[in-house]
């Protein structure tokens, strides 16, 4: 949070600089939306010609876009950090999967799951993807943050191809051939 405050501070500075400029070159009046006398600021003669028209009102960048924008630079500089600790591989629904997590309760012992991968959210460092199996006869699903420091490893094993980009419509199915996983 700090280091997004320190990155607003020049832009909010600058903001506020030229808004400074702009009423010091014009005057205030030139800003405000409603005018005294609309009737001064019409060009009557040719010594007033050399005056510039101004606008009636200061234009800036709403502070939602300009906090939106340095967020999506942040979010992209995480995803380069968590690329650089742990390669992710290219996962695409109906992948066979192997994962291997760290279970936060117990940090030394890791968990293994497979399983085939049911859909996939990409929005950025937030990107999680679900995977499906059936355990003793009972199907489980499982849902990770992609970049989560927790995931040690993890493993395309196959590619299948499917014809969906969400699977949800396997929680109906029984286990069959095509959901089995050896």
């Amino acid at each position: 949070m700090q280091r997004l405050a320190n990155q607003l501070k020049p832009l909010f500075s600058k903001i506020q600089n030229q808004r400074e400029f702009k009423i010091q070159q014009w005057g205030y009046s030139y800003f405000s939306t409603r005018y005294q006398n609309p009737s001064r600021h019409l060009q009557t003669s040719a010594e007033s010609a050399h005056v510039p028209e101004a606008p009636t009102y200061l234009k800036t960048k709403k502070l939602t876009k300009t906090a939106a924008h340095i967020m999506q630079i942040l979010d992209r500089e995480a995803v380069a950090e968590a690329k650089a600790l742990r390669p992710v591989p290219e996962l695409r629904p109906g992948d066979v999967v192997q994962l291997k997590v760290e279970v936060p309760e117990n940090k030394r012992r890791v968990s293994t799951f497979r399983g085939i991968v049911m859909a996939i959210r990409r929005s950025g460092i937030a990107s999680t993807f679900r995977i499906r199996r059936f355990l003793a006869g009972v199907g489980v699903e499982l849902l990770y943050p992609l970049y989560s420091p927790n995931i040690k490893e993890l493993k395309v094993l196959e590619h299948r191809r499917v014809r969906r980009n969400k699977l949800y419509y396997m929680r109906e199915k029984l286990q069959d051939k095509r959901n089995k996983i050896t």
